[in-house]
């Protein structure tokens, strides 16, 4: 659900500064904790319009000129206006055509997918590589997508985060559909639609993240200590974090194969979560701005590394609680319908 539905619920104690990073000029002085280390703790919010991969139409054009981002983040303000009256939140109503859509999916007024480009105007999140793509899969590597309708060939476990192919049962549906993985959670963290939001606490012991959406915590130790064997595989994986002068560094393996390797969207998932490294740099660069990066590594799945860049924003607003029912109920009538379907009663693919 949407920030603005779920503020209903609240819980702990997030907005958007366009940050960049590339930021020029001295160095500010970095806030720590008693212990020296640099203190990264607060809430968190990464919504951002600038997308994970540079779109096809910008294939030569690295970053907006600022007159390009001030028109596009006017023409999200203005979508956004529009929607905020009930007039318009009827009028713009998806029609029919399949997948969400013939449910009536959510239109812009529910959606908090943020209100600027970032700060330095890239036209991607991925730094690496330079065409700001995702790079090429590896020949033969397992590939799922599909809509939420839509009849897939893909085969247990269902890998994608929400969509799903048959509904013999929940497993046949997509993660975050099943409430078991958040769309924008990862890790890696990802902007998505909303819930782009989350708190970090620290100790001198171990971090702890705790995610808006799904509300997942992950507990980060800091004492070195080994990484769990292969065969301990779970849902958010392993994670292992160490300073590296003021850069806090997380490597998460141990991953389970009901993940995949990466989901460049909540309708694709490339490769399994059993050969997935992921690194994840966490920087203060000034009282507002955190700055988080991640690098994909992944051979088995991926022709190279590749690497994101995602600015976070300090704010004052609370983590809410999510509380995904929503999706509970609605596995048991996709069950119920495909049931219905097969029985020849009549029920809508």
């Amino acid at each position: 659900m949407s920030r603005r539905v779920i503020g209903l619920f609240a819980a702990f104690s997030v907005a958007l500064v366009s940050t960049s990073v590339l930021a020029q000029g001295p160095a500010p002085k970095v806030l720590r904790t008693p212990d020296g280390k640099p203190d990264l703790q607060g809430f968190w919010d990464f919504a951002t319009l600038t997308p994970l991969e540079r779109p096809a139409n910008l294939k030569d054009k690295a970053v907006l000129t600022e007159e390009e981002a001030k028109a596009l983040q006017k023409q999200n303000a203005e979508r956004r206006d529009r929607a905020a009256s009930s007039s318009e939140v009827r009028s713009t109503a998806r029609a029919a055509g399949g997948g969400a859509q013939a449910v009536g999916a959510y239109n812009d007024f529910w959606i908090d997918s943020g209100s600027t480009v970032v700060g330095d105007r890239r036209t991607s999140l991925i730094t690496d590589p330079p065409d700001g793509r995702v790079p090429e899969s590896v020949a033969g590597v397992a590939r799922q997508s599909g809509s939420l309708m839509e009849d897939m060939a893909a085969k247990p476990p269902i890998r994608v985060l929400a969509t799903g192919a048959r509904a013999n049962g929940p497993e046949d549906r997509g993660l975050s559909e099943r409430c078991l993985v958040g769309f924008n959670s990862g890790p890696p963290m990802l902007p998505s639609g909303y819930n782009n939001h989350l708190q970090l606490v620290q100790t001198p012991q171990y971090v702890a993240i705790l995610n808006e959406m799904n509300h997942d915590v992950r507990i980060i130790p800091l004492d070195g200590r080994a990484a769990l064997p292969g065969s301990m595989r779970q849902w958010a994986g392993v994670s292992r974090g160490r300073w590296d002068g003021d850069t806090l560094v997380v490597t998460t393996t141990n991953f389970t194969d009901k993940t995949s390797s990466f989901s460049p969207s909540v309708t694709t998932a490339v490769g399994t979560g059993t050969t997935l490294k992921l690194t994840e740099r966490f920087r203060r660069l000034n009282a507002s701005t955190l700055q988080y990066e991640f690098t994909i590594e992944d051979p088995a799945t991926f022709t190279r590394p590749f690497t994101a860049v995602v600015p976070m924003a300090k704010s004052d607003q609370p983590v809410f609680e999510y509380a995904c029912h929503e999706g509970n109920r609605g596995l048991m009538s996709i069950i119920r319908g495909a049931r219905a379907e097969e029985e020849g009663n009549g029920a809508p693919r």
